[in-house]
């Protein structure tokens, strides 16, 4: 579906105008501003926290615009995760079923498309690529890859900054690894902060901005990550609070619900560490997500100033979630929510027209995978066969709108062995295969937001059991024998982190 043809932007009017805003409003194209977190649930903004969460900005973004509420990232881990955001297609189709390496090139990557369609492509912040200095065709990247040395002779740009202006001093002072489970105020000026330099640069990047071409600027926070290691006055923010205690699924092991101590596995997946220290963690981790706020409205506060604001494209979202202790579990690579659903929020330029009011809230399933289709068609441009991202669009300028049933979820085996998963749903049921396990499990997300109870042997779910699990298997059979056969999915003994689509070679892991 093309929607260009359907509506004409208008340029910035005013009385006064300066030659650089004029320059960078010049085209009739809309920009596009992809900001994006790393490691942020989706039920951790005010506007989907019933408030515990502090982010103002955020929920003016989306007042301004809408909120889809059933939104997920299909491999919750940071690299297949982003090659879908990169590619704009499933994990199957873009060939990573797990956590690895990306690509060094994919066929269609939305840098170089919108490239092509005459924007400029700038970007900020964590990329997670591979190797690490891989610009994917952007004009400019300035990384913050959070002190990982992965790529010989790499050091992030703000790895660079820092210790030009501090030397000596060290960025990582707070002495909290980026998979530990604890919680801890930033030691040094939260001017120096990742977050901070990643929105100062961003809003750099915009006031600086001369071109003639519409921008395409990706702005990607490093936190919420763990660290959670915001600045004191955001914890402070949270003082008196009433933190939400880890859920405790009536299907979690009893292995794993044994409470241990913080200490004596600072980087464990699995833990009861008790609820105390889980609610310390999340409240620094929901302060981290309230200081990337206040940085994101300077981002949309330069927008503004710029006169870009009114003709933009504003997407915010994230890689994937963070348990934070829900069923014992921490970090990502889960099938359940805490890991697996996102914030996804969508603000259209002004004279993009829609049936569907400001404000609104989406409940269709929607994926990573969407984003780049979804900047195509603003643009009027056609989806390249095989791209398998649908344009949100279609949801809300349609009164009929065509859609998936589900969206699919799945990661390869990681952490321990068990942990290999498909997933398909709706954003109102949840249907798991685990894989190796040979079990099944099925949440009913209306009625049990947090899945704390397995629906896979109740009688009155039996019908919807069986619905999902023949979805599953339709899902899979392209897959081939190693994952159905005889109609039937399959108990797997191989991982397969790069599936026959990924487009370089990799040895089998």
């Amino acid at each position: 579906m093309s929607v260009y043809r359907k509506f004409v932007y208008a340029g910035v009017v005013g009385t006064m105008v300066s030659p650089a805003v004029a320059t960078a409003q010049s085209s009739d194209r809309p920009n596009i501003i992809l900001i994006m977190t790393d490691q942020q649930r989706g039920d951790a903004m005010g506007c989907t926290s019933q408030g515990v969460v502090i982010s103002p900005n955020l929920d003016a973004l989306a007042r301004d615009g809408y909120l889809f509420t059933s939104a997920y990232s299909s491999v919750p881990s940071s690299t297949p995760a982003r090659a879908g955001l990169l590619t704009g297609c499933s994990p199957w189709v873009h060939g990573m079923l797990g956590y690895g390496d990306q690509a060094q090139r994919y066929e269609h990557e939305m840098p170089s498309m919108l490239k092509d369609l005459g924007y400029a492509a700038m970007a900020v912040g964590k990329m997670h690529y591979y190797p690490q200095n891989n610009t994917h065709n952007y004009d400019v990247v300035l990384f913050d890859e959070s002190g990982r040395h992965t790529t010989p002779y790499f050091e992030s740009d703000y790895r660079k900054w820092f210790y030009s202006r501090f030397f000596g001093e060290n960025p990582d002072k707070t002495g909290i690894t980026w998979n530990e489970h604890r919680g801890g105020e930033y030691r040094l000026p939260e001017e120096v902060h990742p977050t901070h330099w990643t929105a100062d640069r961003a809003i750099e990047m915009i006031e600086g901005y001369r071109s003639g071409k519409p921008l395409y600027l990706k702005v990607s926070f490093a936190r919420p990550h763990s660290p959670y290691d915001p600045p004191r006055r955001f914890v402070e923010m949270y003082t008196g609070r009433d933190i939400p205690v880890p859920a405790k699924g009536d299907w979690v092991p009893e292995s794993w619900r044994e409470q241990k101590r913080p200490e004596d596995d600072k980087n464990a997946y699995i833990g009861n560490f008790g609820d105390t220290y889980a609610c310390n963690s999340r409240l620094h981790y929901y302060a981290s997500i309230t200081f990337i706020d206040e940085q994101i409205g300077r981002v949309i506060d330069a927008l503004k100033r710029k006169g870009m604001y009114d003709n933009s494209l504003i997407i915010f979202l994230s890689d994937h979630g963070d348990m934070l202790g829900d069923h014992c579990l921490w970090r990502k690579t889960y099938p359940y929510e805490g890991s697996a659903a996102i914030p996804f929020i969508v603000k259209l330029p002004d004279s993009v027209e829609c049936i569907v009011a400001k404000g609104s809230e989406i409940d269709a399933p929607v994926e990573l995978r969407d984003v780049l289709p979804t900047c195509l068609d603003i643009n009027g441009a056609e989806q390249p066969a095989g791209m398998d991202g649908f344009s949100v669009l279609e949801l809300l300028q349609n009164s009929d709108p065509v859609w998936r049933e589900y969206i699919d979820l799945e990661h390869a085996r990681i952490y321990w062995h068990d942990n290999y998963w498909t997933a398909l749903t709706d954003g109102r049921m949840k249907y798991i295969w685990l894989c190796t396990l040979g079990c099944e499990q099925l949440f009913d997300l209306q009625n049990d937001p947090e899945e704390e109870h397995n629906l896979a042997d109740d009688p009155a779910y039996e019908q919807v059991l069986d619905r999902m699990r023949r979805a599953m298997v339709e899902h899979l059979e392209i897959r081939g024998p190693e994952w159905v056969e005889d109609g039937r999915l399959v108990v797997r003994k191989d991982r397969v982190i790069y599936g026959p689509n990924f487009p370089e070679p990799r040895e089998k892991k």
